[in-house]
């Protein structure tokens, strides 16, 4: 066997989901840059909790609401073995070896796809922005926060395709975007804070949510943390304990009912306020259901007379 790595080789050099595959678990269809699986740590997982990004090397299990990088996850898999005995396993089962061991073959270099933002503009500039957010039901509303974001993608040949999207930033001053068809971050993730009253907060999925909750809350004084991915949702919750006031607002699926208990087991005296949309999976769900019944009313006023015919005026 190979020298042992340290922590932080292993961490540099191992892959969570080749850790998974080899241990004999594979993802369910992918979605976006996470590899979602049920459960290797809970006994029961109906559904894929299990979530995975390994161009960041992190994993966040919604179930137990635990998350970290690979060694993190060695010692919550094995929990009989300590640190030590977790690196050597790893690297047993992946068969990584130190680089001063590893034969290497002159190759290619291969640069990855990036997205590098190019132009920021005012929401309202680009008809395609616009429409998705009417669609959403909160375009004048998110006036006051979101911005359009121009981008390109460059390619291993250097050729750019460019994109456009709605979005904010996060506090690590990464853009996170939406449009109709895609939905990621310019950069680092990590949570968004609006500060507002210093000791009541409102804690969101997404900003489309938060978008809803201020569409019907226009003069509410909270504060408000949106997580922009529940992978953050123990980041999340360290903010959180600065308010005396929590209310939660997360997905009414099996993902964001977890993290809701979660977040209330962490801070028992926050309160769930998903309620307010019950019978649709998130606050934004609703909205839409909202816009789309009123579209309909207002249609079938308008054809109510449509059939009538009206005699020329002599």
């Amino acid at each position: 066997m190979a020298n042992l790595l340290t922590a932080k080789e292993l961490k540099e050099q191992g892959s969570i989901v080749d850790l998974l595959s080899r241990l004999g678990y594979q993802p369910v269809p992918k979605r976006g840059r996470e590899r979602m699986y049920y459960s290797m740590l809970q006994s029961e997982d109906t559904e894929p909790s299990f979530s995975v990004n390994d161009d960041l090397g992190v994993w966040f299990d919604h179930g137990v609401g635990r998350g970290g990088n690979i060694i993190d996850f060695g010692l919550a898999y094995w929990k009989h073995l300590g640190l030590n005995e977790v690196v050597k396993k790893i690297q047993d089962v992946c068969s990584i070896v130190p680089d001063e061991e590893r034969v290497v073959f002159p190759k290619k270099i291969i640069k990855n796809p990036h997205h590098i933002v190019e132009k920021i503009k005012p929401l309202g500039t680009h008809p395609a922005i616009t429409e998705y957010l009417k669609g959403r039901g909160v375009f004048e509303i998110a006036k006051n926060y979101l911005s359009e974001v121009y981008y390109y993608v460059e390619d291993e040949n250097n050729l750019r395709k460019r994109y456009f999207a709605a979005g904010w930033q996060n506090e690590n001053k990464s853009w996170e975007v939406r449009n109709r068809y895609f939905k990621g971050c310019m950069g680092n993730k990590a949570i968004t804070f609006i500060p507002g009253h210093n000791k009541r907060a409102v804690i969101f999925e997404g900003f489309l949510n938060f978008l809803s909750w201020r569409l019907e809350k226009p003069d509410d004084d909270h504060s408000a943390i949106v997580l922009n991915t529940l992978t953050l949702l123990q980041q999340a919750i360290n903010r959180a304990k600065a308010f005396s006031s929590l209310d939660v607002y997360f997905d009414r699926n099996r993902a964001g009912a977890l993290a809701t208990r979660v977040f209330l087991k962490a801070l028992p005296y926050a309160t769930d306020r998903s309620r307010v949309y019950d019978g649709f999976n998130d606050y934004n769900d609703k909205i839409k259901a909202q816009l789309k019944k009123a579209v309909f009313a207002s249609k079938k006023k308008s054809d109510f007379f449509s059939g009538v015919k009206v005699p020329f005026e002599w």
